[in-house]
C-alpha cells in the first residue's frame, strides 16, 4: 500500500465517513493514483475512477491501480464522468480557481459528496459550495510543508445564489468574511497550532 503524506491521509479520512459499502469514488488529477490505491485496499471505497489529462500521470495511475477495482480515464475533469456515476469526488493539489472551473463545467456530474484540497484561495471553494447548495460537513488543516486546508462538502436540499447570507449552518455564530477565508469549522475549533499560525 502506498504511504500517503499527511495531506492525502487527511483527504482519505474524509472520504466515505459513513462506511457505505458501495461507494464509487472519483479522483481528478490523481497523479500516481496513491489516494485511490489506499482507499481501495483499506476497503473504504468499492470502486475508484482516476481522471488524468496528461500522458505521464495517466500511465502512472494505470500502473498503480492495475488489478484493483478501478478505472483510469484520460480527459479533462468531469468530461469523462457520467451523470450519477460517482458517490464522491476528490480534487487535490491545485488552485481553487482550477477546481471551481472543473466543478462548474459539468454541474450535473458533481456527486453529493466532494472533498477538495486547494493549494490557495480556499475561499473560492467555500463560495462555490454556498452557490451550489453544498454544506460544509468537515474541514481540517493538514500540517505538512505548509498548512493544507482540506474541505469536505455535502449537497444540501436547498441552494442559494446569495453567498452573503449563507444557509449553511456551519457559518452560524461566526464572522462570515473570516469564515469564508479561514473556514468556519476551523475558526470554531480554534486549535492552538492554527491560532499560533495566525499570529505569526
Amino acid at each position: 500500500m502506498p504511504k500517503l503524506d499527511i495531506r492525502l491521509r487527511t483527504v482519505a479520512s474524509l472520504i466515505n465517513p459513513r462506511g457505505d459499502e458501495s461507494v464509487v469514488h472519483g479522483d481528478i488529477g490523481s497523479d500516481h493514483g496513491g489516494l485511490l490505491v489506499s482507499l481501495l485496499r483499506s476497503k473504504r471505497i468499492a470502486q475508484g475512477i482516476a481522471v488524468e489529462n496528461k500522458s505521464q500521470p495517466y500511465e502512472n495511475s494505470c500502473r498503480a491501480l492495475k488489478g484493483l477495482a478501478a478505472q483510469v480515464r484520460f480527459g479533462d475533469g468531469l468530461a469523462v464522468i457520467h451523470p450519477g456515476e460517482l458517490s464522491s469526488l476528490s480534487i487535490c493539489g491545485m488552485g481553487a480557481e482550477s477546481m471551481v472551473k472543473i466543478l462548474d463545467a459539468f454541474p450535473d456530474r458533481v456527486p453529493h459528496h466532494v472533498v477538495l484540497q486547494p493549494n490557495r484561495q480556499h475561499e473560492l471553494v467555500r463560495s462555490w459550495g454556498l452557490r451550489n447548495g453544498f454544506h460544509l460537513c468537515d474541514e481540517q488543516i493538514a500540517w505538512g510543508h505548509w498548512p493544507y486546508a482540506v474541505i469536505s462538502l455535502r449537497r444540501a436540499k436547498v441552494a442559494t445564489q446569495d453567498t452573503s447570507t449563507p444557509n449553511d449552518p456551519a457559518y452560524a455564530d461566526v464572522d462570515f468574511d473570516a469564515a469564508l477565508l479561514f473556514g468556519p469549522l476551523i475558526l470554531k475549533r480554534w486549535e492552538p497550532q492554527f491560532a499560533a499560525r495566525l499570529h505569526e
